[in-house]
């Protein structure tokens, strides 16, 4: 096992990362809690402090990171494979609050600082990254269109659930899960209507048919 002061920026990052949401409830995203963290390590707050150079907002990246890899540890290929599709996102996003809530005012900070106007753009980046990350370890296969709506659409729901989350007061966060149960249930919906509503091929109007309808008639 390689010792923190010998590790690369990049090992440090991670180290690092996994015990700064305990300092963070104290000191929020800070230089304080980055220190406290380096502490904890044996590590130099100077060179710790070259891990993240853009500060706070890049703590909680390492953080969020940290949250997929526990993520994809947790539920490898062959558990996941035996899950039905709603099961596995479910399973996924309540990972994901059961992770944040175990530390849940380090959490609050950083969503409070995420929703800053500033951050706008680095919001969604992660939340994009979250929904990715949720759909490769669910199975998806997708490299069409499909690949765009379902991470936008997941990204939506993970967004709206952790909102939901920042107001919960209720035991064990039951009205977040149950706030997550029922928008999944709204897209599944939607994605049963939309699998209705999809147009048979055989019936609507292709341009190659109607060509070849055309020079049909054209030779007889």
């Amino acid at each position: 096992m390689i010792a923190p002061i010998d590790m690369t920026l990049d090992e440090l990052r991670e180290a690092l990362a996994e015990r700064l949401p305990t300092h963070a409830v104290f000191d929020g995203w800070s230089e304080a809690a980055l220190a406290a963290a380096a502490a904890e390590l044996g590590v130099p707050a100077d060179r710790a402090a070259l891990c993240f150079p853009g500060g706070a907002i890049e703590m909680m990246d390492a953080w969020f990171a940290a949250v997929d890899r526990a993520m994809a540890a947790e539920y490898p290929a062959d558990r996941i494979a035996g899950m039905k599709i709603r099961a596995r996102i479910r399973a996924l996003v309540g990972f994901r609050i059961a992770q944040g809530s175990a530390h849940p005012d380090a959490l609050r900070r950083a969503l409070q600082l995420l929703t800053r106007p500033t951050n706008a753009r680095r919001a969604a980046s992660l939340g994009w990254r979250a929904a990715d990350a949720m759909w490769r370890i669910a199975g998806d296969t997708s490299t069409d269109i499909a690949w765009y709506t379902k991470r936008t659409t997941l990204s939506t729901l993970y967004a709206a659930t952790m909102m939901a989350w920042m107001d919960d007061d209720s035991e064990g966060f039951a009205d977040t899960y149950a706030f997550l149960d029922r928008r999944i249930d709204d897209v599944m919906r939607f994605e049963k209507l939309k699998a209705q509503l999809k147009p048979d091929p055989d019936r609507h109007f292709s341009v190659a048919r109607f060509l070849g309808r055309l020079r049909y008639r054209m030779a007889e």
